[in-house]
């Protein structure tokens, strides 16, 4: 995979933006990137990052307007740093996520009716089944590791159960699959290389997975082949898109249920405030999202020559969207920088926007809402017991453990 270098000083001289050399991969500004976003927020409506020869949107607004415009800012090009018109991809583009019209719309279609509130609250039940099960078991442990024991554990077993996966290699594989789809769509650096090759077992173990006669009869993978069947697909899409609702619909539902967690640890009123009134739990999740972005950042490509906030692109031009800066833009939140469980947190860019916005979002919120909820009914505090560790993405942002005690209602 080759990767878009820094322009040399004649181009850079040539940009009519504020230019700097900001490094959003930096383990530091993964740290806590929120203060280098303020200052990007401040540099202007667009910049230029002239390490990655990218331009970069870091507001609200011109973030919204530029993922509205799927015909002028284009996904098939890669929603990662390198730009497929231009080279050669490293792996086959996804055909929903780096497709456009017509393609996108087919095969989007497909997908979103089968992720449709319609079909999706089907299982809400048995989430919520799930969910008071696994509260039992962490609550009777007192002293969890977040991540594993609550986090990764609620989504691996019902969104997986729900593809229709076998449960044999779900914790070993699946993990690192997406952790190594979600990297690509940064640089070619170093922890994408360790990423990549760390994945190859779970690269093979993915696609076996996904053939049709190893999935349940009844899951969301079997209604996928079953559309090929009826014409709907191409047969060879059918496996292509089990695999993406795998990358897509997994590790950011655990980083976002991470999120959460570290969220009402540090904030233990509007924890009391969710546990008063557990029915508040989806609205409390939007405000997770807008305030611990799961998604930080990914890519759009320029299909024309076109002007954004006063400064003209040329075609084949890859933009940064900072999503993680975007859901805290003063401009957009009155006080963008406080947690409030109160807030209506509509319009938040979490899930991106327009046409290419996430397909799998409905579920995402379902599995939120449901472990929310419970936890809210029946854990009366939940305490931060020692620094979380981290998770370094190129593109996510999550946790790898977080030490929590839980204290039953």
């Amino acid at each position: 995979m080759s990767s878009t270098l820094a322009p040399d000083a004649a181009r850079t001289s040539a940009i009519h933006a504020p230019v700097t050399d900001f490094d959003p991969y930096a383990d530091a500004v993964l740290d806590d990137p929120y203060p280098h976003y303020e200052r990007l927020r401040e540099l202007g409506p667009i910049f230029y990052l002239s390490r990655y020869g990218a331009y970069g949107l870091a507001r609200h607004a011109e973030i919204d307007s530029v993922l509205r415009d799927s015909a002028t800012f284009c996904s098939s090009a890669g929603v990662g740093l390198a730009n497929f018109h231009v080279e050669t991809p490293w792996r086959k583009p996804s055909i929903i996520l780096e497709a456009d019209p017509p393609l996108h719309g087919r095969t989007r279609k497909v997908v979103a009716g089968l992720l449709a509130p319609a079909n999706i609250n089907k299982l809400r039940v048995t989430m919520e089944r799930e969910a008071e099960l696994l509260v039992d078991r962490v609550l009777a442990k007192g002293h969890i590791d977040a991540v594993p024991d609550l986090c990764a554990a609620f989504p691996l077993k019902v969104f997986a159960d729900a593809v229709g996966i076998p449960r044999e290699g779900r914790e070993e594989f699946l993990l690192p699959y997406g952790d190594m789809v979600f990297n690509a769509f940064g640089p070619v650096n170093e922890r994408f290389k360790v990423c990549l090759d760390k994945a190859q077992g779970a690269i093979a173990w993915i696609a076996e997975v996904c053939k049709r006669e190893n999935l349940t009869h009844d899951g969301l993978g079997a209604q996928l082949y079953a559309a090929a069947d009826q014409g709907l697909l191409d047969p060879e899409e059918a496996p292509m898109l089990v695999r993406t609702l795998l990358s897509a619909g997994l590790d950011t539902t655990v980083f976002t249920l991470c999120n959460a967690m570290i969220c009402f640890a540090r904030e233990p009123e509007q924890w009391a405030t969710l546990h008063a009134q557990p029915t508040m739990a989806r609205q409390a999740l939007e405000e997770v999202l807008r305030f611990e972005s799961t998604f930080h950042s990914f890519y759009r490509t320029t299909t024309r020559e076109v002007e954004v906030a006063g400064v003209a692109l040329p075609k084949e031009q890859k933009i940064c969207v900072f999503i993680g800066s975007a859901n805290r833009d003063p401009r957009r939140w009155p006080d963008a920088h406080k947690f409030d469980v109160n807030r209506k947190a509509n319009g938040n860019l979490a899930f991106g926007t327009g046409v290419h916005g996430c397909a799998g979002q409905m579920i995402a919120r379902l599995e939120g809402e449901v472990l929310l909820g419970a936890l809210a009914r029946r854990v009366k505090s939940l305490r931060l017991e020692a620094a979380p560790v981290i998770h370094y993405n190129n593109s996510v942002r999550g946790y790898d453990s977080m030490p929590v005690s839980l204290l039953a209602a």
